[in-house]
């Protein structure tokens, strides 16, 4: 499931060569294969959670790399990562309810933790002095 837009000879737009894209994209699969083992109970509610979340992040990735401002970018990186705070807390009611065990969740929350710590220096690496807030105009702190 790791096809890149290169290999396939598809037009690769900026985004699809990003590591954190790549990245975000492992950590859907991952999720996506987890949520299969979900209770059926959970399709409407916990997995559809879960797979909207890391969806989310992919998506997040890509919409703020369309060539906008940096602001524009730093925005939506900020929703990505908040798209990602939201399936751990997906795996955590997952793990109390006793859907998943932590050893399940071990090697996906190593690859979450590597792709949060990417969103936040690609993040961080958007910030400068003339970084202005698209919402209110004013620069960031």
């Amino acid at each position: 499931m790791k096809t890149t837009a290169a290999r396939t000879g598809k037009p690769t737009y900026k985004f699809q060569r990003l590591e954190v894209y790549q990245l975000a994209l492992e950590y859907l699969d991952l999720l996506y294969e987890l949520a299969k083992t979900f209770p059926a109970e959970e399709k409407y509610n916990l997995t559809s959670q879960l797979q909207r979340a890391a969806t989310s992040i992919v998506l997040n990735i890509a919409e703020g790399s369309t060539g906008q401002s940096d602001a524009e970018q730093y925005r939506f990186l900020g929703f990505a990562m908040r798209s990602y705070l939201e399936t751990v807390a997906c795996l955590d009611i997952a793990e109390r309810r006793a859907f998943v065990s932590e050893e399940q969740l071990h090697d996906i929350r190593e690859l979450g933790y590597r792709l949060f710590t990417k969103l936040q220096a690609f993040r961080r690496s958007l910030e400068g002095p003339g970084l202005q807030s698209p919402v209110s105009g004013q620069q960031d702190q």
